[in-house]
C-alpha cells in the first residue's frame, strides 16, 4: 500500500489565473498531483488498472470571478489507485490545510514492514512488523549536493542536475522518469478527475 497525504496551501495566483480552471490545467488531480501518482507507481513497481476518486470545491476560490467565471478546480480529494500487481495507492489531498506540521506524508507499507517520509522535515522512519513499534528507526534524509531546501526541498535542484547530465552525455545518462512515466502519471490524474465528474471507477 502506498498512501500519500498532501496537506497544503491553496493554489497561488498565476499569470492570467490559468490555474483556476480545469479547461486550462486538466484539473487539480492532473496539474497538481500527477507527480504523486508517479511516486505511487515507482513504489508499487506496477501500472494502474483502476482509479476511483471523490473530491470537491469546498473552501478555496469560491468568491473569485475571472471574466465572469467562478473557478472550478477541486480543493480536496481522495484518490484510490489499484495496480496490476495487487498494490493500492491512496492520495489524500487538502488544499486548505496550512495549519499543520507536515505538508506531505508518504508511506510504503508491505508484508515486511513500513517506511514513511515527512516534508518539510526530511524525516524518514522505517520499521518491520517483527520489531514492532519499538524497532522503528528514524533517519534525516540529507544529500550533500543540496545547499538549500528551497524549491521542493532540494528535489528541483537534483532534477536539474539529472537533466543537465542527460544533455551533456547526449542521452547516455537518462533521467529517473521518462516520457512513458509522465504519460501514465497524467493518465491517472485524468482518470481521477473523470471518476469525480462521473461518480464511478475508471479502468
Amino acid at each position: 500500500m502506498v498512501p500519500i497525504r498532501d496537506d497544503r496551501l491553496p493554489f497561488l495566483v498565476k499569470v492570467h489565473n490559468w490555474n483556476r480552471f480545469n479547461a486550462n490545467t486538466g484539473g487539480t488531480l492532473v496539474e497538481k498531483c500527477c507527480h504523486f501518482f508517479d511516486l505511487m507507481r515507482l513504489f508499487a513497481g506496477a501500472n494502474p488498472v483502476r482509479v476511483m476518486a471523490s473530491g470537491g470545491i469546498d473552501v478555496n476560490h469560491k468568491d473569485e470571478i475571472y471574466d465572469g467565471k467562478v473557478p472550478d478546480v477541486n480543493d480536496n480529494a481522495y484518490v484510490i489507485t489499484e495496480f496490476d500487481n495487487g498494490s493500492r495507492g491512496m492520495l489524500d489531498l487538502c488544499m486548505f490545510a496550512e495549519g499543520n506540521k507536515y505538508e506531505q506524508e508518504t508511506s510504503v507499507v508491505g508484508d515486511i514492514g513500513k517506511g514513511e517520509g515527512f516534508v518539510p522535515e526530511n524525516v524518514v522512519r522505517f520499521g518491520s512488523r517483527v520489531a514492532g513499534r519499538d524497532g522503528v528507526k528514524t533517519l534525516i534524509a540529507e544529500d550533500e549536493r543540496i545547499k538549500t531546501l528551497k524549491l521542493h526541498h532540494g528535489s528541483s535542484y537534483l532534477e536539474h542536475l539529472y537533466f543537465l547530465a542527460s544533455v551533456r552525455t547526449e542521452g547516455e545518462k537518462v533521467p529517473a522518469a521518462d516520457l512513458q512515466d509522465g504519460l501514465i502519471s497524467v493518465a491517472i490524474g485524468v482518470a481521477a478527475q473523470l471518476s469525480i465528474e462521473e461518480d464511478r471507477f475508471v479502468q
